[in-house]
């Protein structure tokens, strides 16, 4: 964070920071998000799966790497499973895994 405020304050020294102008006929594009991919999110004492556009399975193993729960979400579907305060691994429909922290 130092370092992005003198990097910053050495631009604005040398007078090399300046305003772009904006085009009058500037859309900005839409970006899609991973909120239509399903999704896991630690909370506290849950965990949050979201299935997205498609059926989902999520794989929930404790940080050993035993599997402790098999959650199965419907698409356009939310569900939240309650976990004790930990670190978890999830893996979904052997696509991703992530790191999920449940506080």
């Amino acid at each position: 964070m130092r370092r992005m405020l003198y990097i910053l304050a050495f631009l604005l020294a040398m007078g090399g920071l300046q305003a772009v102008p904006v085009p009058d006929n500037f859309l900005p594009q839409r970006v899609e998000t991973a909120a239509t991919g399903p999704s896991a999110q630690g909370a506290e004492g849950h965990i949050v799966f979201t299935a997205g556009n498609s059926d989902a399975t999520f794989n929930v193993y404790s940080i050993t790497g035993q599997l402790v729960k098999v959650v199965r979400v419907s698409a356009e579907q939310r569900a939240s499973v309650d976990f004790p305060k930990g670190f978890y691994i999830v893996k979904c429909n052997s696509q991703w895994s992530r790191k999920v922290v449940v506080r």
